[in-house]
């Protein structure tokens, strides 16, 4: 299992299980540098040692082989499985290199070293530099949020007016470091997927051409090439459509300082609370990490400072009722009284938003004759006959003038044109009046527009309800079963979705079809296609990391499309069950052909003397 994805969300709350899961990630990272590091100085062995050649290429190996990929999420992609396999089969094909042939390794240092080292420098560097960052002002913010807390309500508006601007200027600043950090931590780890092993396969192709190895040895080894550059290939534009709908993803968290209240099994809301404590000798505010469970009215309070390493009691609570406490009846801002089954509690927030959000979520009540304002959600496009008439018109234009058009969908149409085309066709005043033969229009504006239109649907055409088994069928080791699973689900969409759904799968696979011309293949299809057909319903790191995922059931609609569409499965024929996680996987990675298996021993210095 991977590590668990860092939620932006978790970046406001800051929990101590959001520092501990952050911290693997650090340890990860640092294992990663070390294992760069290692990689580099063997490779400059290789390099500049011509009489230690033999020994340095069979320790590379050997780092290569103890090396393994961690990931991000549960599930590995084909692609990825082969990726995270190829260190493996890189080690093996280097143990068969005869140990005599002893050549200089040329231009080695720009095809290894030099991306090696850029990797670490603009990766790993700025990522370090993120991190000084944010422990710099994590530092900051919680010395000034402990010095506001102190403030007093007796002091003059305009102190308090500052001092609330200074703390939102610093909490603001923190949660950006913070955000900024765990999204630059997280893309140095999927990056090094394909940085990392580009430039080890580039380098491996160098060393078997320059040290003539036998013709048996590169045909073996071209076609495994070839197959690991379309996994890497594909890996990589699966991280660019994630990493984009991410950055969305981020802006959107960045702008808003908000707690998103939580609808499951997670708490409804948690975050930072002082509590009053009353002592012999007066009356003490406590800071403790609280985590509040709607379902069950449980009120959970973990008393809580920012050093580790002291032993601290958790708390307990059923809530009754929450009620806001007057500013005119205590010295302290921001508070609000809970009653509980066992006591009372007057529990202190660290702003007034943050007082009404805990409020919101333990259904609190505010004084009499102040209520809660209320939105309306904005209008969306509906999957309604104007729609498939525009989607039809759309495709008609395509298949006419621009199937083998380079790039076809890739390529992306003035934003300008694009509203103006949409706002024209859906005007309720008269729908459908657009003439798509003018000459404002070209390929690029129509195939923007089909996919603005797709996006902007109330709910994606695959829908909420089957997103997540769709997901679960496209991460099936079991190649039988995703292509069965797939094609139930299918018949399980809404007519009308379904309905368009093989419009536009029909129109794709012609559009593939010409995949010489316009270089569009099935995989570039599922990239563009993935997150605009399906999304989860709720914005999430987890769910930006599943887009690759989504991009698979593109894959598998378009080329088994005949299969699919032609009718629903047989019921007397269920897809079979996929197998258990703990079970050998039946897709294998891609293997260096005709190469039988090896077993890889230490270094054995006198080994080399023989021959």
């Amino acid at each position: 299992m991977g590590h668990p994805p860092l939620e932006f969300s978790d970046c406001y709350s800051d929990s101590p299980d959001f520092r501990e899961r952050l911290k693997c990630y650090e340890n990860e990272l640092e294992k990663t540098n070390k294992f760069l590091k290692d990689a580099i100085k063997d490779g400059n062995s290789v390099i500049n040692t011509i009489k230690e050649y033999s020994l340095a290429v069979q320790k590379f190996s050997q780092t290569l082989q103890s090396f393994q990929f961690d990931f991000i999420g549960d599930t590995l992609t084909d692609d990825e499985m082969n990726i995270a396999e190829s260190f493996r089969e890189f080690a093996g094909l280097l143990q068969d290199v005869e140990e005599g042939r002893m050549m200089l390794v040329q231009n080695a240092c720009d095809l290894l070293i030099k991306p090696l080292e850029k990797f670490r420098k603009e990766q790993i560097g700025v990522t370090k530099e993120r991190r000084k960052k944010f422990e710099k002002e994590s530092e900051k913010y919680y010395s000034q949020l402990d010095k506001h807390m102190n403030l007093s309500s007796k002091k003059k508006e305009t102190q308090l007016q500052e001092a609330d601007e200074q703390l939102d200027k610093e909490r603001q600043t923190f949660y950006e470091s913070s955000i900024e950090y765990v999204y630059q931590i997280q893309q140095v780890q999927d990056r090094k997927k394909f940085d990392v092993v580009e430039p080890v396969l580039a380098f491996l192709q160098s060393v078997l051409t320059l040290n003539n190895l036998t013709v048996e040895m590169t045909q073996d080894f071209l076609p495994y090439k070839q197959e690991l550059q379309l996994s890497l290939q594909n890996t990589r534009n699966h991280f660019e459509s994630t990493r984009e709908e991410m950055e969305e993803l981020m802006k959107r968290k960045k702008g808003s300082a908000q707690i998103c209240i939580r609808h499951s099994q997670q708490a409804t809301m948690e975050g930072y609370l002082y509590v009053q404590e009353k002592w012999a000798l007066g009356v003490t505010w406590v800071k403790y990490y609280c985590k509040y469970f709607k379902d069950s009215k449980l009120f959970i309070m973990v008393p809580m400072e920012q050093k580790t390493g002291t032993k601290q009691t958790t708390s307990q609570l059923t809530l009754k009722s929450c009620v806001r406490r007057k500013t005119d009846s205590t010295d302290k801002r921001f508070c609000l009284d809970i009653e509980t089954n066992e006591s009372p509690v007057l529990l202190q927030a660290i702003s007034e938003v943050n007082r009404k959000q805990w409020m919101e979520a333990m259904d609190g009540k505010e004084p009499v004759g102040l209520t809660l304002s209320l939105f309306t959600p904005s209008r969306v496009l509906e999957l309604n006959d104007l729609g498939f008439k525009f989607v039809r018109k759309c495709i008609n234009f395509v298949e006419t003038k621009g199937l083998t058009q380079e790039g076809v969908y890739r390529t992306v149409g003035s934003n300008i044109q694009v509203q103006k085309l949409l706002n024209a066709f859906f005007d309720p005043k008269c729908p459908a009046d657009v003439d798509f033969n003018s000459t404002d229009m070209d390929i690029k504006t129509i195939t923007s527009a089909l996919k603005f239109y797709l996006r902007s649907l109330s709910e994606p055409l695959m829908t909420y309800n089957l997103h997540g088994e769709l997901i679960l069928a496209a991460k099936s080791e079991n190649l039988d079963y995703r292509l069965g699973a797939v094609h139930s689900l299918v018949y399980k969409l809404p007519e009308r979705n379904r309905e368009m759904l093989e419009l536009l799968i029909k129109h794709l696979v012609s559009v593939c079809s010409h995949s010489i011309e316009n270089l569009m293949t099935v995989s570039n299809m599922g990239v563009i296609f993935g997150p605009t057909l399906m999304r989860a319903e709720e914005e999430t790191v987890a769910a930006m990391l599943d887009i690759k995922f989504q991009n698979i059931v593109m894959e598998i609609l378009i080329e088994d499309y005949s299969k699919i569409f032609k009718g629903p499965p047989e019921e007397t024929t269920p897809p079979p069950i996929p197998p258990p996680r703990v079970t050998p996987r039946r897709r294998q990675p891609i293997t260096i052909s005709k190469r039988p298996p090896r077993l890889f021993p230490g270094l054995q210095p006198p080994v080399f003397e023989r021959k």
